[in-house]
This record gives structure tokens, C-alpha cells and sequence, in this order.
């Protein structure tokens, strides 16, 4: 029952937490004591270092840990065409803490015309023996948190002719990874997964958008940038309810969403948040059809380092087969450990042991 072809029965979200050396290399690059060349290769030697310990730890797959990326999502963002990165006066809100000043909004018509993560993957495909991963935000998160407002009315006075252009840009993209040899690509969201708490929806309103016809328009968004995804090529989605140094923003079960995530959208895997209580049970999964579609069960937490217990984990998997059949479950964190450069609040040892129990939790529930 243990699977060849991704999403794996032990597999993980994507971020690692950046080593003391890659946070000292970026602060004295930021202060211009070393040139992005030296910069680089820092990044290269980490990246080669941490894929080897995904290898070793017996995971199929290996992403380079984001370490080449301050924040998972503005990255890729930044380099779409249309999209222009600016310095906020406040950052983003989690549970008593903010994150660094930093927002986006469109002012150009949406494209993508290349990006620099492409290389990104390429080195990852160039030093890894087991199947590499690439990790983008998903086309909503470019949406929800900002909102209408953000998007300036001028370029796009009607918000479908914003969410085509998206999708085009996120097909184009697709397929510019797909020709530098990627197979298995994961949508990061929040869209999803945020949608589902009344206060995250009550803050959409005030940025003028309706939340309640967000989840059809989501499933339309995500379907049409999936469109002429090559059969051989698999794209799961991530949804989180928030990841920042350990802390979160949204609560709630899935319910709102999971008609229109599960049963109406084309990806071929799910990556759930199922660590604790603010995720809600199991039941939203009823609408998850029968076939070859994944849902990957996030049950480890990555947000502190102390390991949960196996059975425990084996009696939640359990739980889930009420909704869905063993042979379609996988297991891995429930989020990343380091959605942004600070990273959670706990230490490498702590994540390895957290993805290596992943990996022995999988072999004894899958063979």
C-alpha cells in the first residue's frame, strides 16, 4: 500500500527551518558585507545539506526547504507580472504577534513571464535522488487577504477578467515548471482553509468582497489554472489556517469549503490541517470522492517540538477511514516548519524527529 507516485504516505509540506548559518549569510547580505554570488552559495550548500537529510531520514521526496525565500508566498508573487511589492505600515496579524511590514497589490495587467524560482528548482532537481517537490502559493491566496481592495480598479474594473488573467498566469507557470523537469508541484492556500473562520470571513466583507460565493469562484480559479496540466505532472494543494513563529490566524473546521475544495476542484492530493482542535473533525471529508485522489492527513503539528505520541497519530488515521479509505490517506506535518524565514519556535533536531516519525508512522500503517 506504500505509493510510487507522489503525494507519498510519509510526506511533508515544504519548508525547513533555515540554519544558523543561512540567517547569519542573509542579514550580512542585507547589510551588503557579502555579495548575492557568496550569498549563494551559502544557499547551495544548505540546500544540498538538508535535501541529503530528507533522503537519509527516508522520505521520496525532497524540497530545497524555501531557503532561498523570505516569505512562502510574496516571493513568487513579486515576480508575476502586474504584481508590485511595497512596504506596509503594519504587517500581518497572528495570535499576538505581526509579521514584518511587508504587503502587495496589483496595479498591471497579471502575467508570468518567467521567474527566478525556476532555477530554484532546477538546482533541487540537479542534486536530489528521490522525487523533487516545488512549492508556489496557490493563485487564491493572491485574492483573499487583500481583497478587492488591493487590486486596482483602473486595470481591472471587473474582478473575472482579474481572476482569468490568473488563471492564464498560473497555467503559464505551470507549465514553465513542468518543461524544467517537475513533476510534483504543491499550491500553497489560505484562501481555503481562512474562509472557513467567521471572523476571517467577516474581514473579507470589509475589503469588499463577497466570502460566501468565494468558494465556487475559488474552485473556478483553481480549475482553470489546472487546465492542460500534463497527465504526468501532479499538483496537490496545502490549506492553512496561518503559520507564523509558531502562532496562527484563523480557526475552524472545514465545512464551508468542503464541497467545493474536495468534490469540485481538479487536484490530484489534499494537504489538511488536523493537528488540534481548531481544524474540527473529520466529517467534511464525506464529500472526498473515491479514486485516485490523496488526502494527506496533517496530524504532526509543526508549530513545537514536542513529538505526539503514535499511537495517537494511528488512532486519528483510524478516525479519518470512517470518511475516507486507507489506501487514499497519506500522512505528513500540518503545515511547514518555517513559512517565512523566522521559522517556528522549536529547534532542527525537534523537525527532524517529527518528519522521521512520519516516515515510520507511514510504514507501519501502510507496509
Amino acid at each position: 500500500m506504500q505509493r510510487t507516485t507522489p503525494p507519498f504516505r510519509a510526506d511533508h509540506v515544504g519548508s525547513l527551518l533555515r540554519p544558523a548559518a543561512l540567517k547569519e549569510a542573509r542579514t550580512r547580505h542585507e547589510r551588503n558585507e557579502i555579495g548575492a554570488d557568496a550569498l549563494r552559495a551559502i544557499e547551495d550548500r544548505e540546500i544540498e545539506r538538508i535535501i541529503k537529510k530528507q533522503e537519509d531520514i527516508g522520505l521520496k521526496l525532497a524540497t530545497d526547504g524555501e531557503f532561498r525565500r523570505s516569505w512562502w508566498h510574496f516571493d513568487f508573487f513579486r515576480g508575476l507580472d502586474g504584481v508590485t511589492f511595497y512596504l506596509a505600515d503594519h504587517g500581518i496579524q497572528f495570535a499576538g504577534v505581526q509579521t514584518k511590514a511587508h504587503a502587495l497589490k496589483v496595479d498591471g495587467k497579471l502575467g508570468f513571464s518567467g521567474h527566478p524560482m525556476l532555477d530554484h528548482f532546477k538546482f533541487l532537481k540537479a542534486h536530489t535522488r528521490v522525487v523533487p517537490k516545488m512549492t508556489i502559493p496557490a493563485p487564491s491566496t493572491l485574492h483573499f487577504r487583500q481583497g478587492r481592495a488591493a487590486i486596482s480598479k483602473e486595470i481591472y474594473p471587473d474582478l473575472d477578467a482579474f481572476f482569468d488573467d490568473l488563471a492564464t498566469a498560473y497555467r503559464d507557470a505551470i507549465r514553465a515548471f513542468y518543461d524544467a523537469g517537475c513533476r510534483y508541484l504543491q499550491l500553497d492556500d489560505t484562501a481555503w482553509a481562512m474562509a472557513c473562520d467567521p471572523s476571517e470571513r467577516a474581514h473579507s466583507k470589509e475589503r469588499g468582497d463577497e466570502p460566501e460565493k468565494l468558494p465556487p469562484r475559488y474552485a473556478r480559479l483553481t480549475n482553470a489554472a489546472l487546465a492542460g496540466k500534463p497527465a504526468d505532472m501532479v499538483v496537490t494543494m496545502h490549506s492553512c489556517r496561518g503559520n507564523f513563529r509558531s502562532t496562527f490566524i484563523a480557526s475552524g473546521g472545514y465545512e464551508f469549503v468542503a464541497e467545493q475544495l474536495l468534490a469540485h476542484t481538479d487536484l490530484d492530493g489534499y494537504f489538511l490541517e488536523y493537528d488540534n482542535e481548531r481544524s474540527g473533525g473529520f466529517e467534511p471529508l464525506r464529500y472526498f470522492p473515491k479514486g485516485n485522489k490523496q488526502i494527506v492527513l496533517g496530524l504532526v503539528t509543526s508549530k513545537f517540538g514536542r513529538l505526539e505520541s503514535k499511537d495517537a497519530i494511528r488512532r486519528r488515521i483510524d478516525e479519518a477511514t470512517k470518511y475516507v479509505a486507507l489506501d487514499q490517506l497519506c500522512l505528513s506535518p500540518q503545515c511547514g516548519f518555517a513559512s517565512t524565514e523566522e521559522g517556528n519556535v522549536l529547534s532542527e533536531d525537534e523537525q527532524w524527529a517529527k518528519l522521521r516519525m512520519v516516515v515510520e508512522i507511514a510504514d507501519e500503517v501502510w507496509g
